[in-house]
Formats: structure tokens, sequence, C-alpha cells
């Protein structure tokens, strides 16, 4: 496996991004084309297939996204438990969720400084993980 790093650290999963997402979107769109063309007698079905790829894209969409805040929570609860088991202090409250998970990807040695000068400086998130020297893969991420 490949060593992660700022250039490659974003995660794509091909039969989710590129098949599953674009599918249902080809889906809707033949759909709704189908309803245009529709003869009157078939207006029902035509509706009931738009409304169903509807609620196909809306499920896709949306699995995806509960996955990935759950993952969020996740994240910042571990990143706030490191923070506190290498300080013995709280992360600070000013930071935001984002902030916080761009951190997760900062070694140890540099997290502490890190965090304390994301808090000071207002870094976004693109800027913490360019300021990160010694990257700590996250490879479980989805």
């Amino acid at each position: 496996m490949k060593s992660q790093n700022l250039s490659n650290h974003a995660r794509f999963v091909p039969l989710y991004h590129f098949f599953t997402a674009i599918g249902a979107l080809l889906l809707l769109i033949g759909t709704i084309v189908n309803l245009i063309k529709t003869s009157e007698e078939n207006l029902y079905d035509a509706s009931l297939l738009v409304f169903g790829a509807l609620l196909f894209v809306f499920t896709t969409f949306y699995a995806r996204a509960f996955a990935l805040k759950a993952q969020d929570r996740a994240i910042i609860a571990e990143e706030k438990f490191r923070h506190y088991v290498l300080t013995g202090k709280t992360l600070n409250n000013q930071l935001t969720p984002r902030q916080i998970i761009g951190l997760r990807f900062a070694s140890d040695e540099e997290f502490v400084e890190l965090a304390e000068r994301t808090a000071t400086e207002n870094l976004s998130e693109k800027e913490i993980k360019k300021s990160i020297k010694n990257w700590k893969a996250d490879n479980y991420r989805v």
C-alpha cells in the first residue's frame, strides 16, 4: 500500500463514486425523459418511476453523507482524547470540527503545537494539512 500524504489522502471508492452515484443520476434523467415522452395512459407509471429514481438518488447521497458524519464524530472524539493523553488538557474549544478533522493527520510530535497554532491563527483544514511535516495516515476512512 502506498504511503498516504497530502496529495493522495482523499478516498475514492470507484463503485460508489463512478458507478452508483453516476448511475443514480442517469436513472433519474432517464425516468424524467420517460415521463415527458409518455402517453397519458402511462402517466401514473412514469410518475412512479421518477419518484422511485428520486428516492434512489437521495438514498445514495444520504447513505454516504450519514456515514461521513458518523466518522467525523468518531475522529473528533479520537483527536480530543489524543490531545488529552498527550497534554493532560482538553483541546481548545475554539477549534471547529473541520479543523480537528484536519489535525488527525499530524503525528503525535507535532499535533499539540499544530493544534495551538490552529487555534491562534485560525488555520483552515487545508492549511493544517499543508503544515504537517510528518504525515500520520488515516487508512480506515471511507
